[in-house]
């Protein structure tokens, strides 16, 4: 979409009101990475009105209180934890390891992750990096993490080698049809159906090392955050964009089902062309396809293109126009407007996307991103998104982007949301 339409363009109190505000919530996400919450944490037993957390929106998890434990029911794979504080007898006394329950002692002294789409933005932003020792891994999409594994503070499990990962206090995993092991955890924000739920697996991290309250303040940012901007953007004009989420494999588009994307649009004032179809797969080989794919593209005005590439960083304009076989372009508005995007703009190693990373802690910034696709003012410089169309390439995530001098225990500071 051209930035000169006046029916497309922000006004420009919004972007006033937006810049400090998107700059002072990023300061609060910055964070110390040696913050180290763990065996140093305080041990005192829970009571159940001091350092708790409760789910508000997420519902795959549940957390329950006693005055010396605590019960996480994972609704993903039916387990539930029972966590023991470290200073009761029943620590000492009490172990499970059964297909329905496991126990585990906290606060944990380290912990280990299997690498692959780990979020391990969660911990980052929980300050607990400092006790993460083990992963399987080091494609992973954090600076900070690299940083700590280059330093030799954090050891490589090829494989996921059980004798190595028995060693660790608790081995966190998200793909929960591998065999596993008494300390494996399944930390699966993946299956929630909206941005909000997805973030809220803060506090299911943040219980294993008795720092809820840490949890319950970054997911309450988040939160205003996120609504905030959600409110903002219905301010804005009545016009909305239609997206289509879009992805090619084997000479065959599809579009895009899941709700969290779906909800993305809907909370930045967009229309999804899902709403507007009713065919889900085109193959280009096919004319009679081809043509009802072009048909639908002529009334969309952004696309985010979700095809996969080994390689990030060739993935262009050519790419795509060269999959959807398009030769006249005047019917396209994402074309003539240019805006065709993909959310592989942070990168590591071409392998390692880190919207499969901070952007599930963090959903207020992927929203921040939208607001700019739908409704661009060159003002703003996004953190997922990059436009394939103005031929905006990625961020290759390296170590020395990680900063350890700013603390991880600043205050939010969040403006009032006009």
């Amino acid at each position: 979409m051209a930035s000169s339409s006046s029916s497309y363009s922000f006004k420009s109190s919004w972007v006033q009101r937006f810049v400090p505000f998107f700059l002072a919530v990023w300061l609060f996400f910055s964070y110390d990475c040696h913050g180290i919450i763990g065996a140093n944490a305080a041990t005192a037993p829970v009571k159940v009105n001091g350092n708790i957390s409760k789910v508000v929106d997420a519902v795959n998890f549940h957390i329950y209180y006693g005055q010396t434990f605590k019960v996480i029911k994972n609704s993903i794979d039916g387990k539930s934890y029972l966590l023991i504080q470290n200073n009761t007898r029943m620590a000492a006394r009490t172990k499970y390891c059964t297909s329905r329950i496991k126990s585990f002692v906290i606060p944990l002294s380290n912990y280990s992750i299997d690498a692959d789409y780990f979020p391990v933005s969660f911990f980052e932003l929980l300050g607990l990096l400092g006790s993460l020792k083990g992963i399987t891994s080091n494609s992973v999409a954090s600076q900070c993490v690299l940083k700590l594994y280059e330093a030799g503070e954090i050891d490589l499990i090829p494989n996921g080698e059980p004798e190595q990962v028995a060693k660790f206090a608790a081995h966190f995993i998200t793909n929960i049809d591998q065999p596993q092991a008494c300390n494996f955890a399944s930390f699966v924000p993946y299956g929630e159906d909206n941005p909000l739920q997805r973030a809220e697996w803060i506090k299911f991290l943040g219980v294993f090392a008795n720092v809820e309250s840490r949890a319950n303040q970054v997911y309450d940012a988040v939160t205003q955050n996120y609504q905030c901007l959600t409110k903002l953007a219905k301010n804005r004009t009545s016009f909305k964009p239609t997206v289509a989420w879009m992805e090619y494999d084997n000479d065959t588009w599809s579009f895009a089902k899941e709700t969290y994307k779906l909800k993305y649009v809907e909370d930045a004032f967009g229309e999804n062309v899902d709403d507007s179809i009713n065919k889900n797969t085109y193959n280009i080989s096919s004319p009679d396809d081809l043509d009802a794919l072009h048909a639908i593209l002529c009334t969309v005005d952004v696309v985010i293109d979700e095809t996969y590439t080994w390689d990030p960083v060739m993935y262009n304009s050519s790419t795509f126009l060269q999959n959807i076989n398009v030769e006249d372009h005047s019917c396209f508005a994402f074309l003539s407007n240019q805006s065709i995007w993909r959310y592989d703009k942070r990168v590591q190693n071409s392998t390692a996307l880190d919207w499969y990373n901070g952007a599930i802690s963090q959903p207020q910034l992927v929203l921040a991103d939208l607001l700019e696709v739908l409704f661009p003012t060159g003002n703003y410089t996004t953190t997922y998104f990059r436009n394939i169309a103005k031929d905006e390439g990625v961020v290759n995530i390296t170590s020395e982007m990680c900063d350890r001098d700013i603390s991880s225990a600043m205050e939010p500071t969040l403006p009032a949301c006009a």
